[in-house]
Order: structure tokens, then sequence, then C-alpha cells
């Protein structure tokens, strides 16, 4: 099937002309909320900036689809956090008080962010899914009598669809 969930998806935020401008303008909302005290944004800005940027991607006419279908909601505060640990892991940013992230490093944080919770959603989806349409096969093999092999055939193809069909629209 090519890229990993996650790979496509962090890859369509990347590629997107409108996320790479909501972020730009998002970056610059909270350098001017903060009065351009600060060269970068603060980790405590954060939140209120990922809400600020889902609102925006969430209505751009690219990502409504990615967005609408697995991220309805803005992203959790514990994916929030998980995100900014990661980011300053990866980008070695100094956690003594006084850390910012430059434009580089926020959008990394948006897309970590986004692509950790709109993957995190689809695999809920694909999880939710599977034991319901595996109850109703056995029910059916059941009422049919059919033999085991084949209901264990038709309960695997129907994992691999249903996993399949939601892999697939993670593409944006």
């Amino acid at each position: 099937m090519g890229l990993s969930a996650s790979k496509r998806v962090e890859k369509a935020l990347q590629d997107s002309p409108e996320f790479n401008a909501a972020c730009n303008s998002v970056y610059e909302e909270c350098l001017e909320m903060a009065q351009h005290i600060d060269a970068g944004v603060r980790p405590y800005q954060l939140a209120s900036a990922s809400e600020r940027l889902h609102q925006r991607l969430y209505s751009s006419l690219q990502h409504v689809h990615l967005f609408k279908k697995w991220l309805p909601t803005p992203p959790s505060r514990t994916q929030i956090d998980k995100a900014i640990r990661v980011i300053i892991e990866r980008f070695k940013i100094p956690s003594d008080g006084g850390e910012t992230l430059c434009l580089l490093e926020f959008k990394a944080f948006a897309v970590e962010l986004f692509t950790d919770a709109i993957v995190s959603n689809a695999s809920k989806a694909v999880l939710r899914r599977i034991p319901i349409g595996l109850a109703g096969i056995v029910g059916i093999g059941a009422a049919t009598r059919s033999g085991r092999d084949l209901v264990g055939i038709v309960m695997g193809i129907y994992s691999l669809g249903i996993a399949a069909v939601v892999y697939g629209s993670l593409s944006g």
C-alpha cells in the first residue's frame, strides 16, 4: 500500500499551501498577542494556537474531507502536550523556561499534532467497525451453517477491507 498512514497524512499536510498559510497566519497572531516580546511562540500559547489552526484547516477546501471525517474537533490537551514534547526533543529546544518555537518549529509542531490526532481517530474507527462486522459475519455463518473455514476467510477479507478503506481515506 505504500506509505504508512501517518506518513500519508504528514505529507498531505506538509505539501498543502493552505496548511502552510494557516500556520504562518496563526504564528503571526501568536506573536502579535504576545506583543512581539519573544522571538517565537511559547509553549503556553500552543493550545489556543492549535484551536485556531484547526478552525482554519477544518474550513479549508483541500482538507475539508480529512478534517471533517477524522478530526471534527480540535486536538485534545494531551495530544498537544505530546506534540510539544516531540518537537522540543526533535529540535533540542532547551527547557529552561525561556523556550520559544520559531516558525519552522511551529509548523513541525502543527504537522506532528494534526498527523497524530487524525491517525489516532482513524485507528479508533477501525477498531470500532471491525468487531461489529465480524459479529454479523459470525451470525450469518451460524444461521446458514457455513463452514468455519469459509467464515474465517470472509472475516479476514472484511477486516482487511475496512482497514484499506480507512487507510485510503487518509490521503486528504
